[in-house]
């Protein structure tokens, strides 16, 4: 792992498995009848200290890809294969979790499959993936937008939560008692 590997533009650079995400993610969506969609995008109820957080969340999101697709992958290191173990692990915990999301009503809270274990799987899921690019492209740098990026963010998931307590009431108050937020943290 370097702090700031040296930026060049190239066939097998991070960007290969960026774009791979991007395509099964936005196939989804693609195919997910519009409602689901629009429920998974809801910001409606958003304060304004919720959207400022996110947005400079976003603000290191493309920090990190910026460096993701300009960076080489480090397929003669140790961390390449970790990277992509770690890549594929946040892959199919997305698609679960997606799959799972499409399933539920949409006049019921989201507590099947993978919610049982974690009230926002995909964002989990997509740290974890994003986590294994970084890995596999061997920036420290890259690392640390991914981790900024994630922590100005939760505050857009705080809304997202302050939004489905307004929307689904006490059933939603006991799923946050009894799920944590994040797989291992309440």
């Amino acid at each position: 792992m370097e702090l700031i590997p040296a930026p060049e533009i190239g066939w097998l650079n991070g960007w290969i498995l960026l774009a791979f995400e991007f395509l099964i993610e936005g196939f989804l969506l693609l195919i997910f009848p519009k409602d689901v969609v629009s429920r998974l995008f809801d910001r409606s109820g958003w304060s304004v200290k919720q959207r400022v957080f996110t947005i400079m969340g976003k603000v290191f999101s493309l920090a990190c890809l910026i460096l993701i697709v300009l960076t080489p992958l480090k397929f003669n290191s140790g961390a390449f294969i970790a990277g992509l173990i770690v890549y594929a692990i946040g892959l199919i915990g997305l698609l679960v979790a997606m799959v799972n999301f499409k399933d539920t009503p949409l006049d019921q809270p989201v507590t099947r499959g993978v919610y049982k274990i974690s009230r926002h799987p995909q964002i989990a899921a997509l740290f974890v993936i994003f986590l294994g690019i970084c890995l596999a492209i061997g920036s420290w740098m890259a690392l640390f937008t991914l981790v900024m990026s994630r922590g100005l963010q939760h505050f857009g998931i705080l809304a997202e939560e302050e939004g489905c307590l307004k929307r689904y009431g006490e059933s939603y108050r006991a799923y946050m008692e009894r799920v944590p937020r994040y797989f291992l943290f309440f």
